[in-house]
């Protein structure tokens, strides 16, 4: 990935997050996410990756998708598209779900935000926002509003043991429940101005954390204030880089990755959030029907027994010359400072078995295991 210190907007297709100017003055290196020119480090991604486990970090995930569903129905709209159950939960929670192909390929994986009945708050990946937009206006029944909202808000995460304490801080409320959210208003500069924030307790590092929705013009003057408020927590602003060490050792999958068109939840270990009672969603017959008989590949996390650093694509097998999958995800663990990644292996593998990884030429030993690699705190109250 290059790094940019000041580009030229108007000689890239890449679109730019309102931070944009922020993190070039912060000597951000940057690097391109589904179409998205987005900041990938600053001080380092081990130092970032570090500050999220043990203080708190920042991070500008404006590059995700925004599309609210209004209208009556909006909900049950939803809910006979997308995998998960929305009956599971309550107005004011939201929940990871899936959007499938008929095949029971995963489009994307996505957080629906569940404010009522008639309201509907999606948060997809950057690069599939347009294709999930796509299939929901394909099918959405007169009376329902699609708006894609992807360039108007900013997505601000507040990840780490101290984001709560960071919150308070600059005057928004925290220390709501795991995997719900709340509105609020924040006084933007000398207070003459507030602006609607969206808190939600969610985020993609293990860590408890938070992700803050907001309009572009709020969204410079918040980064600000929480990088000042924060100074007294060693807050650092964090990149994608980090971001992606951090949620390898969760074992979160990464669209694109470890899961897509060419892989299914029941291959993903991603059944539960599936509702498999439900009477419709994308994908139930094939799913369903895979579920009966077990599907063929598993997503596996693995973890390094010598030095060996997995990266994507490597080849893995239980001897030397009998392969059985694949690396989707690898990387340095900067918590367990050795090699953890995830694999698609054959079903019949053993999970529990130790296979061989082709790193560089070089047969490396890794341990089958279930992720996450270290703890996760996401749900700590």
């Amino acid at each position: 990935m290059a790094e940019e210190t000041a580009p030229d907007r108007g000689a890239t297709d890449l679109l730019a997050s309102p931070l944009h100017d922020r993190h070039v003055a912060l000597g951000a290196k940057f690097g391109e996410f589904g179409g998205w020119s987005m900041p990938l480090e600053y001080a380092g991604v081990v130092k970032e990756h570090t500050a999220v486990r043990t203080a708190v970090g920042v991070f500008d995930v404006s590059h995700l998708g925004k599309v609210r569903i209004a209208g009556p129905g909006a909900a049950a709209f939803i809910n006979a598209c997308f995998t998960n159950d929305l009956g599971r939960i309550a107005p004011g929670q939201a929940q990871y779900t899936l959007c499938c192909d008929e095949s029971g390929g995963i489009v994307d994986d996505l957080i629906v935000y569940y404010r009522d009945d008639e309201h509907v708050l999606l948060v997809p990946n950057a690069a599939n926002t347009a294709e999930v937009v796509r299939r929901l206006r394909e099918k959405a029944p007169e009376g329902l509003t699609l708006t894609d909202h992807h360039r108007d808000y900013a997505v601000i995460a507040v990840q780490g043991p101290r984001s709560d304490e960071l919150l308070a801080q600059v005057g928004l409320p925290a220390g709501h429940d795991y995997m719900s959210f709340v509105e609020a208003t924040y006084q933007v500069g000398d207070g003459s101005t507030e602006a609607g924030v969206v808190i939600c307790r969610t985020g993609y590092t293990g860590e408890r954390g938070y992700e803050l929705v907001v309009a572009n013009e709020a969204a410079g003057p918040l980064w600000d204030a929480l990088l000042a408020a924060g100074e007294q927590y060693a807050v650092l602003p964090c990149g994608l880089g980090a971001r992606d060490t951090l949620r390898t050792e969760m074992g979160y999958p990464l669209h694109g990755q470890d899961i897509s068109l060419d892989v299914t939840p029941n291959e993903a270990g991603l059944g539960w959030a599936v509702g498999w009672r439900k009477p419709a969603f994308w994908g139930r017959d094939a799913l369903l029907a895979e579920k009966e008989t077990g599907p063929k590949r598993a997503l596996r996390g693995i973890v390094a027994t010598g030095r060996g650093i997995p990266r994507p694509h490597m080849t893995a097998s239980l001897t030397a010359d009998v392969p059985v999958g694949e690396v989707t995800s690898g990387t340095f663990s900067p918590t367990l400072k050795k090699g953890v990644g995830l694999v698609l292996v054959q079903a019949m593998v053993n999970p529990e078995a130790e296979i061989g990884i082709d790193v560089r030429g070089r047969r490396e030993i890794f341990q089958l295991t279930k992720p996450p690699f270290v703890p996760s705190h996401v749900r700590e109250s």
